[in-house]
């Protein structure tokens, strides 16, 4: 059974200004998750699952959809403030969507096979999409679930804070806890986070998660379970957010699930800030150049 490519790409940016999930990165104007279907294509992936908003149809369709549609099964799901909310009478005011988590969930329909979670806006390489497919095809079960982490010195801006999960692994390469940590940047005395109580070094090499997740479709059950919760305790809170990694941490606390850490030495790229987009071109520039991709991705 080929696993599932979930992506997802309803998220505003806000902070970059714009629709950064179909903005030109690529030498042939490709957005970077076109590069992350034509990865999962090569690694023997069997669909692709897109979670978009409803206002951004037409235009994701025009700009990516018509594109991969001819290489691999392409559905589209919708993640809107109400959806999976059927249950509750009195729906609360929102300003933005749930989260992560919630964006999973509104693609449910289309998760029937093994899957993997990750952001539109994140380059993730092919040695990650390899090592995933691998995993969803031979490990993965209701009780193994996967990652691909990355060492936290590959993934940082040079415009800016970032935030990461970061990792902590066993001896067996099994995860054992993922905290979100924000404001993460490079300092002349090294990798630092700030938080109120000041600033924390970090490992140049401490893995971090960058949402790039293998689930076995039984996850779904776990997260409509927990995001059922997490709405009822924020009602009056319109900017909480429910996020995959918690959804993790509270599985593997409750000894349900293990999950096999893959680590990749790739580079990561990403567009966080506007000023971010000329490093990523520039990058992917480069990897056609070295024939990792052709230029016009799809032929």
């Amino acid at each position: 059974m080929k696993p599932t490519l979930l992506i997802l790409a309803a998220g505003i940016g806000s902070r970059y200004g714009g629709l950064k999930q179909v903005d030109g990165m690529g030498p042939g104007g490709e957005s970077i998750l076109e590069f992350s279907v034509f990865d999962a294509v090569q690694a023997g992936f069997g669909k692709v699952v897109f979670v978009i908003r409803r206002d951004i149809e037409d235009a994701f369709k025009e700009k990516v959809g018509k594109k991969v549609e001819p290489y691999i099964q392409t559905e589209y799901a919708f993640q809107e403030m109400t959806t999976g909310l059927d249950w509750l009478a009195e729906k609360p005011h929102r300003e933005k969507p749930w989260g992560t988590g919630h964006a999973i969930l509104s693609a449910k329909e289309y998760l029937t096979e093994p899957f993997v979670a990750i952001n539109a806006d994140d380059f993730y390489g092919a040695e990650a999409f390899q090592k995933i497919g691998n995993f969803l095809q031979t490990d993965c079960s209701p009780s193994r679930y996967g990652m691909v982490a990355y060492r936290l010195d590959n993934t940082l801006s040079e415009n800016g804070a970032v935030s990461r999960g970061v990792c902590t692994v066993d001896t067996e390469g099994f995860l054992t806890d993922v905290v979100e940590r924000t404001k993460i940047e490079r300092f002349p005395d090294g990798i630092h986070y700030t938080d109120d109580t000041g600033r924390h070094p970090l490992a140049d090499g401490v893995p971090v998660s960058m949402n790039l997740w293998g689930f076995h479709p039984t996850v779904l059950q776990e997260i409509d379970s927990q995001f059922r919760a997490f709405v009822l305790e924020n009602l009056d809170k319109p900017k909480a957010e429910f996020y995959i990694p918690k959804v993790v941490n509270t599985l593997i606390e409750s000894g349900k699930v293990r999950v096999r850490v893959m680590s990749s030495d790739s580079q990561w790229y990403g567009v966080t800030y506007t000023e971010d987009k000329d490093t990523v071109q520039a990058a992917l520039a480069g990897m056609a150049r070295d024939g990792k991709y052709r230029k016009g991705l799809w032929g």
